[in-house]
């Protein structure tokens, strides 16, 4: 019996041995970073969208907005708590994307901005906000995440649609949220027509022209897109850029 247990422990030992020598080497030949980021969208894809990240063990960062989903509520509703919690405890990150979905239009006459939200009491109307309005709708987001959570966000937001202005993105960061885009290599396509922009071509795209620190953009779901870029696309695009020797990081970036 002693023997048996004895030849299980040393079994385990190397088995363990082999696990983190191979992660060892995986850092060791990862040379260049790619981040990717999902922003809400209809979370149509949501589920899926994190099964592959699961499933690939790498972490990404989401921007969230209360919009309408597929299913007829929103995604910062009560309905999604677990979806987020779970996202949580995975080590994933999170910024804002301004709780009604908040569209730049032009700078104001007197430091303002003009917005257009897509969702809430407001959706659809051109409105005049100052910092104050613009820093709480920034801040909405990560009020709530908390809300749902317990944990909050990272102090990071992406303005709907990338529309921003020097003025709005001072804005920001006059509130404590870093402003994060995307790279053009990193705009993944899926918000794309599916006919003249298909699954593959994009995919092809994709794995060829993202380079060393790219930021990435795809969205949990979109409205308008007949032929789902995920998961089409996202599963094989993580093993192609792997197999170009990247690694998946977290925003903010960290300095070096």
């Amino acid at each position: 019996m002693q023997l048996t247990t004895s030849l299980a422990r040393l079994a385990a030992l190397i088995v363990l041995i082999i696990v983190s020598s191979l992660g060892f080497a995986q850092e060791i030949s990862c040379k260049k970073t790619v981040y990717l980021t999902f922003d809400t969208g209809n979370m149509s894809v949501a589920q899926t969208v994190a099964d592959i990240l699961k499933r690939q063990q790498i972490k990404a960062t989401f921007f969230l907005a209360n919009e309408k989903t597929s299913r007829g509520d929103f995604s910062l509703d009560d309905s999604w708590k677990s979806y987020w919690q779970e996202r949580v405890r995975e080590g994933h990150h999170f910024g804002s994307h301004t709780y009604d979905h908040v569209y730049f239009v032009k700078d104001g006459p007197s430091g303002e901005i003009f917005v257009k939200p897509q969702f809430g009491p407001k959706a659809g109307v051109a409105t005049l906000y100052n910092e104050a309005a613009y820093c709480r709708e920034i801040r909405r987001v990560d009020d709530r995440f908390t809300e749902l959570t317990g944990s909050s966000l990272q102090k990071i937001w992406r303005a709907p649609g990338g529309k921003t202005s020097l003025r709005s993105t001072r804005m920001g960061a006059q509130c404590g949220y870093q402003h994060i885009g995307w790279h053009p290599a990193g705009f993944l396509g899926d918000e794309l027509n599916s006919q003249t922009h298909p699954n593959q071509v994009l995919l092809d795209k994709a794995s060829k022209q993202i380079q060393d620190g790219d930021v990435t953009m795809a969205h949990l779901g979109i409205w308008s897109r007949k032929d789902p870029w995920a998961p089409a696309v996202l599963e094989q695009l993580i093993v192609n850029l792997k197999g170009r020797g990247f690694c998946f990081a977290t925003l903010p970036k960290q300095d070096k």
